[in-house]
């Protein structure tokens, strides 16, 4: 018996809509780092990109467990001595780029290098309720009724 290697050609993608408005951050990045790697197919295979594609809308109403809303930090360094900046969780959802929270979760997710790049391409995340994905005719994927703990009640 051999063992099956999926070839970049054999690969069919398909497209997931997923609607993260009151979903939990961290539990959300991670399915959809699972699901951009291919981890969910029975031909996942670790070398090729067989991942589906992800879009997922409402990205600005996503929640923060705990005190991570006010406590947790963003950093990034301008290259310039002492050029180190923060920024909480709060200020970017709040901000002008809300999905870029679930974005660094996901990304953060993804082993780092050629391969991992190219798998990150396929998540497009949007801050509204619209896509213009509609021609891909997206799967919708309801990760809310997956678990209780996959969203928080007020």
């Amino acid at each position: 018996m051999k063992t099956y290697s999926a070839k970049p050609a054999e690969v069919e993608k398909k497209w997931i809509l997923i609607d993260a408005e009151g979903v939990v951050v961290g539990r959300l990045a991670a399915f959809i780092a699972n699901t951009l790697r291919g981890k969910t197919k029975a031909t996942y295979t670790p070398h090729v990109d067989c991942g589906d594609n992800v879009i997922v809308i409402n990205a600005d109403k996503v929640v923060l467990t705990g005190r991570k809303y006010n406590n947790k930090k963003y950093y990034w360094h301008t290259g310039y001595p002492g050029g180190i900046k923060e920024r909480t969780a709060r200020a970017i959802l709040e901000g002008k780029f809300p999905e870029r929270v679930l974005e660094k979760a996901v990304e953060r997710m993804i082993p780092r290098g050629p391969l991992g790049r190219r798998q990150l391409k396929n998540l497009r995340v949007y801050s509204g309720a619209e896509h213009p994905h509609e021609a891909q005719s997206p799967e919708v994927v309801d990760f809310k009724a997956k678990s209780v703990k996959n969203w928080k009640a007020y």
